[in-house]
């Protein structure tokens, strides 16, 4: 079957066409991939670390190509694309590091000459589905963990970032054994027959295909992780600044067009919602909107017509449900797909734009009579993702973070951004599994022995 992916800001553009990975081609990679991860983890920590290093300078001295595609492919405004593609090489260096880390423990033994130890082992091939939207960032923070501690990758990428996901693989290629990281283009096929033969799998993308990806794992006995929707709050506060509050909200709801996991869906505003929504409404519309190589824009298209349907039937609804459509809620014009950003306010917490995530450039305000009350609103959503405070009062901010109900909590920060030598992860519908990057990414990649050692006795 023919797999096409097109840019979202010129859809008559075909970025790459080429035909999907079936059973027999995955069940291929599977075998080679194997045989490669079987002496990539017979070699020491430090060839590992070295690989890495390497394949790290191959990317950097690639990346205004990688940006320019990324662009090109999923739309990401030139600024956001180049900062990624300099955060992948951040990635593999820091994960070359990694590999040199103690690689287990040891406990006090049965007796003063024995010995009693934990130590880490690689579980064999990764199995690593990813989505369209960071695709440098994702596809590495999972691929390069899982090969400094001696793992083969299986990667399958979402079809519409098929082309930035081979270009990553041809650039760490010199640096690598060959058939260590394979890259598998296809659909939910594709990654069913990558799930029937890896050792553990780690997804990112919807709740619903999660879900499933979770189900297959755990039938299998597989290790699985799989990051997925959120709602996240921004609550403000009522002694913020709420122009400032303003300012940083606007660019985590709508930039990259909204299209990130840990993009602002809900404004709660403690108090009088009026100073922040007006300020609000000002950062939204002098957002710069167009075209995604143009340096000065913040707003670019949706990945495809069924997403910008998607938006603008959302902001019909919440009007037609009595909301106010504060701006937006239009397509944009033109060929590409790009829709206007849209805020909306006069909805109660259980309208639906305030409880399902629309994966654009949305969101909702939602006033609230005290900090009891935002906790409230803030929790009772089926993600937890992440949510941010804005505040000047530190014992306020560190109050409300232990009542928050997400995995990652910032306070005066946007929701968007994410630290890669950081966990990362989520509650409730938004994680399932152990969670990702900095240190934490090991217990997914690795199983632990333990070994008992005792003095000769012959």
């Amino acid at each position: 079957m023919a797999l096409q992916s097109r840019s979202p800001q010129q859809p008559d553009d075909v970025v790459v066409e080429l035909e999907e990975a079936d059973a027999g081609a995955v069940a291929a990679a599977l075998e080679r991939a194997r045989a490669a991860g079987a002496r990539w983890a017979g070699a020491s920590a430090l060839e590992r670390s070295a690989a890495l290093t390497a394949a790290a300078g191959g990317l950097a001295g690639a990346t205004d190509e990688l940006t320019g595609l990324m662009v090109r492919e999923v739309g990401k405004p030139v600024t956001e694309a180049a900062a990624e593609a300099a955060r992948g090489v951040g990635i593999l260096r820091y994960y070359a590091q990694q590999a040199l880390d103690p690689d287990g423990e040891t406990y006090p033994g049965p007796g003063p000459e024995a010995l009693l130890l934990a130590r880490r082992r690689p579980r064999g091939v990764a199995g690593l589905i990813t989505p369209w939207n960071f695709p440098v960032a994702i596809p590495l923070w999972k691929a390069a963990p899982a090969l400094a501690f001696g793992n083969a990758v299986l990667l399958k990428p979402s079809p519409e970032a098929t082309a930035v996901a081979l270009r990553l693989a041809e650039l760490l290629a010199p640096a690598l054994p060959g058939d260590l990281v394979e890259v598998l283009p296809g659909g939910a096929g594709t990654g069913q027959a990558m799930l029937e033969g890896v050792d553990c799998v780690s997804f990112t993308g919807s709740v619903a295909v999660g879900r499933r990806v979770a189900v297959a794992a755990t039938e299998r006995g597989l290790p699985s992780q799989a990051e997925m929707g959120g709602l996240n709050a921004s609550i403000v506060l009522a002694d913020a600044d709420p122009e400032r509050a303003a300012t940083v909200v606007a660019g985590a709801a709508m930039g990259y067009a909204g299209q990130k996991c840990t993009a602002t869906s809900r404004a709660i505003v403690v108090g009088d919602p009026a100073p922040f929504t007006e300020a609000l409404v000002a950062a939204v519309e002098g957002l710069a909107v167009g075209d995604p190589a143009d340096k000065d824009t913040v707003v670019g298209p949706v990945i495809t017509s069924q997403a910008r349907r998607k938006v603008v039937e959302a902001a019909q609804e919440a009007a037609a449900a009595g909301g106010r459509l504060l701006t937006g809620g239009g397509a944009g014009d033109g060929a590409g797909w790009f829709v206007a950003p849209t805020l909306v306010d006069g909805l109660a917490p259980d309208a639906r734009l305030a409880q399902e995530e629309v994966f654009g450039p949305i969101a909702v305000i939602l006033p609230v009579a005290d900090e009891d009350e935002a906790v409230r609103v803030a929790n009772g959503v089926r993600y937890g993702l992440v949510a941010s405070v804005f505040t000047g009062d530190l014992d306020r901010a560190l109050r409300l973070a232990a009542r928050l109900d997400t995995g990652l909590i910032r306070v005066n920060a946007p929701t968007s951004g994410v630290d890669f030598l950081a966990p990362f992860g989520g509650e409730k519908d938004s994680s399932f599994g152990p969670r990702e990057q900095g240190k934490a990414a090991r217990e997914l990649y690795t199983s632990t022995r333990t070994i008992t050692v005792l003095p000769h006795q012959g």
